[in-house]
């Protein structure tokens, strides 16, 4: 019987990358799950999938309610069947940045639900979802991604570090639970890469302004790609890495986020919406 990963956030950026990646190194067929912002993007990847000798199955959804996690796990039991996935990858950007308190960004309870739901607590419902399905393979991988964002504060995120650090939580309470089943459960904490969200945010000429900026803050001296995040999440399904479990792995290539606060800080406080 084939194997699969699922990957939430499939059709651009890390998630995209995650996918091409555990498909070409590790012969698995993907189930993935977008929201249908780059159609374009998510069909050469399921033909790049495909013409691998993979299976491609992809589905337009937002995948970060506990609804949808029922619906989305039940479309993966019907096109993978019971103990086939290997690996299970939440990489949703949906976030809503503004203040807490002052000014007319200020955040409301409905954008509280929508970041803390697509970003934290969907990766539970996920994980209740593919169990109660008998969906996760023997020694399965369940991974979040992350960033430092919440280990510092930049104005007009705090809703975003407030969920990853939620989202944190849920890894270690999961990987103490799921443990003892065989599966592992970690957080991939990567810097700052460039994909279709941090373009939309940011636009053209900032992010010339952010690489500059990160060749001074990081040791290489430069960003990190989404290959490479694709290719260290491969690494993780080696049978070498089974101890690896309950985590937050930096992977971060040594960023000082201090710094990057400072430069960013201007940009982000004229920031208001959604990532």
């Amino acid at each position: 019987m084939s194997q699969w990963a699922v990957v939430l956030g499939v059709s651009a950026g890390t998630g995209r990358a995650i996918a091409r990646a555990v498909a070409e190194q590790h012969d698995l067929d993907v189930f993935g799950v977008h929201r249908g912002h780059h159609p374009e993007d998510a069909a050469l990847l399921a033909h790049e999938i495909r013409s691998l000798g993979r299976r491609a199955e992809f589905r337009i959804d937002d995948a970060g309610t506990a609804a949808h996690a029922q619906v989305g796990a039940d479309q993966v039991l019907a096109a993978a069947g019971p103990r086939s996935i290997k690996l299970f990858v939440h990489s949703i950007a949906n976030a809503s940045l503004g203040r807490f308190t002052v000014g007319e960004d200020r955040l409301v309870p409905k954008q509280f639900a929508k970041t803390f739901d697509s970003m934290a607590h969907s990766f539970v419902y996920w994980a209740q979802a593919m169990l109660d399905r008998d969906l996760l393979a023997p020694g399965a991988r369940l991974l979040a991604l992350t960033n430092p964002l919440h280990e510092s504060i930049l104005s007009h995120c705090g809703l975003v570090a407030a969920s990853k650090a939620a989202l944190e939580m849920y890894v270690r309470y999961l990987a103490l639970e799921l443990g003892p089943l065989g599966l592992r459960v970690n957080m991939l904490k990567f810097a700052t890469v460039v994909t279709p969200a941090v373009a939309r945010v940011y636009g053209e000429s900032e992010l010339a302004r952010i690489e500059a900026v990160h060749r001074s803050i990081i040791p290489a001296g430069r960003m990190c790609t989404t290959d490479e995040v694709g290719g260290f999440v491969s690494l993780l399904l080696d049978p070498r890495a089974e101890w690896v479990n309950g985590a937050t792995i930096d992977f971060t290539g040594g960023m000082t986020q201090s710094l990057l606060d400072v430069v960013l800080m201007r940009r982000a406080g004229e920031l208001s919406g959604s990532l």
